[in-house]
């Protein structure tokens, strides 16, 4: 079963086109990953996807700012969820993790989650925490502190486990390794698939870091300028030339690994074209 389906997804921010025809979907119980430079349009993928954008185009209307517009059709279990609002949208089962740790810095840990657990019974928010715990034991004896003292490993732990607190089926990662210490970025990683194989959560898991996306998600898209310019197994795509020059930034020349400036910068190019 098809979970989320894209079809020729176009935003403008007034006449700059952040999202380029983009179509992808993800199937029930799947992680896929989308990989991506700086400014390929990652960040515009993930806040259409979780609704952001419909109130980030209500706001710049009001103020008389930045005209957004959105083509295309965003489907989810069947259902064209396009204009539905972002909170809407999570209690479909389409949540965010957004990057760079957005916690509610005043509030506890515990508080944080709490916030999150809005939409289940009383009864069943006790048993979402204790969850949350065993899968981040870290967490546990910082209960009471506030988010905003936390580090950043921390704080990605927190908004994970928000994330996991509103009963997600589809949950958007986005950028979870973003300044993190490999071992956390380990620890994170091995959570993400143990919540997919276990909880049979589908993920779509937007990275910079390709080799980490490559590792975890069976499926990739490969994004460029805010369209697709690849998609194929992870398999594949770590075995492409073009991905182990752009994405992985190695390549085998003359028995050591390299990166090819001269061809690296040609085929780029005619991505970009």
């Amino acid at each position: 079963m098809i979970m989320l389906e894209v079809q020729n997804l176009m935003v403008f921010f007034e006449n700059a086109l952040a999202l380029n025809e983009f179509s992808m979907k993800v199937e029930e119980g799947e992680i896929v990953g989308v990989i991506g430079s700086n400014s390929a349009g990652k960040t515009t993928l993930m806040n259409t996807l979780s609704g952001l954008i419909i109130d980030m185009r209500t706001k710049e209307k009001r103020r008389g700012g930045e005209r957004i517009t959105v083509y295309g059709k965003i489907v989810y279990k069947g259902e064209d969820v396009t204009e539905t609002s972002p909170s809407d949208r999570v209690k479909k089962g389409i949540v965010l993790s957004r990057e760079r740790h957005p916690v509610f810095p005043e509030s506890s840990v515990a508080e944080n989650l709490k916030i999150a657990g809005y939409l289940r019974k009383k009864s069943q928010i006790h048993e979402a925490m204790d969850y949350v715990f065993k899968l981040f034991p870290a967490l546990v004896h910082l209960k009471t502190r506030k988010a905003g003292f936390l580090s950043g490993g921390e704080q990605q732990m927190t908004v994970v486990g928000r994330a996991l607190m509103t009963s997600p089926k589809l949950i958007l990662l986005d950028e979870p390794s973003m300044g993190l210490a490999p071992l956390l970025i380990h620890e994170i990683f091995n959570i993400i698939t143990k919540l997919n194989h276990e909880e049979k959560i589908s993920i779509l898991l937007v990275e910079q870091n390709a080799k980490l996306a490559l590792n975890v998600a069976p499926y990739a898209y490969v994004m460029e300028n805010g369209r697709i310019v690849m998609n194929d197994t992870a398999e594949k795509l770590r075995e492409n030339p073009d991905i182990k020059d752009f994405y992985l930034g190695l390549t085998d020349v003359g028995g050591r690994k390299s990166f090819r400036d001269v061809k690296h910068y040609k085929r780029r190019k005619r991505w970009l074209t």
